[in-house]
């Protein structure tokens, strides 16, 4: 099983669009799939109109009583786990000693599925670093501006800091403008840096719909460039796996 981790502290740099359709890729190419909304604003879960049932919790999440609150969403081999409002203190009932409590959880999925794709949420917390060490791989959409360079830079601080092998980072160029100047620039500056993938993803229109379509861009346009980019990105994944 090999598990995908998609963060990054900044907030509104395609991070949700890149699990649901990473995730959609995966499943797409016969992989045995599971999406874990771990954001209490629960986008991915919104995006698959996977409701949540029954009395799931922040507790039960913990305790590994989660199985039963797994969903099959409407694509082949892919299944979904739900975010809850509660996740939002699950720094709070974390322990800070353990550092690897996230990881011993998931562990139990290990003969269900193929591939574990986290959706995690935007910040910098005990929530992050376990989600960090629970992953095989972490995958972190950059806009190509001055900000989402440095959250790069502080998240990769922040893997020296709790011992996370830098090797398990990865970037790539999300929301890419190639009008912008700017994202010109800093992605001709930075993107033969070995921390970053070859693929780019394009600030499109039909990324943006899929608020709207309520399904992965591959399945609302096809062959449409954005799904193109994120089969690629998806392959690039999968080819880097630990």
């Amino acid at each position: 099983m090999n598990s995908i981790a998609v963060y990054s502290s900044k907030g509104g740099v395609g991070k949700t669009a890149t699990a649901v359709n990473l995730a959609y890729a995966s499943a797409h190419r016969g992989k045995r799939t599971l999406l874990c909304d771990i954001d209490p604003q629960g986008a991915s879960s919104y995006y698959y109109r996977i409701p949540i049932k029954g009395q799931f919790n922040k507790k039960q999440f913990l305790k590994g009583r989660f199985k039963k609150y797994i969903q099959r969403t409407a694509y082949p081999h892919l299944s979904l786990l739900p975010a809850h409002f509660s996740f939002r203190n699950l720094d709070l009932a974390l322990d800070p000693e353990a550092g690897n409590e996230l990881k011993k959880i998931f562990a139990s999925l290990k003969d269900d599925y193929d591939v574990l794709v986290f959706d995690c949420p935007p910040n910098m917390t005990l929530l992050s670093e376990n989600l960090i060490m629970a992953a095989d791989q972490v995958v972190m959409p950059v806009i190509p501006t001055t900000l989402s360079i440095r959250a790069l830079a502080q998240s990769i601080k922040l893997f020296d800091k709790i011992g996370a092998e830098r090797k398990k980072l990865r970037a790539f160029f999300s929301m890419v403008e190639r009008r912008k100047n700017m994202h010109v620039d800093t992605v001709r500056s930075y993107r033969k840096k070995k921390v970053f993938f070859k693929t780019l993803i394009p600030y499109l229109a039909d990324v943006e719909k899929m608020g709207a379509t309520r399904e992965p861009v591959a399945v609302s346009r096809p062959g449409s460039p954005a799904a193109v980019a994120y089969d690629r990105l998806w392959m690039e994944v999968w080819k880097r796996r630990v």
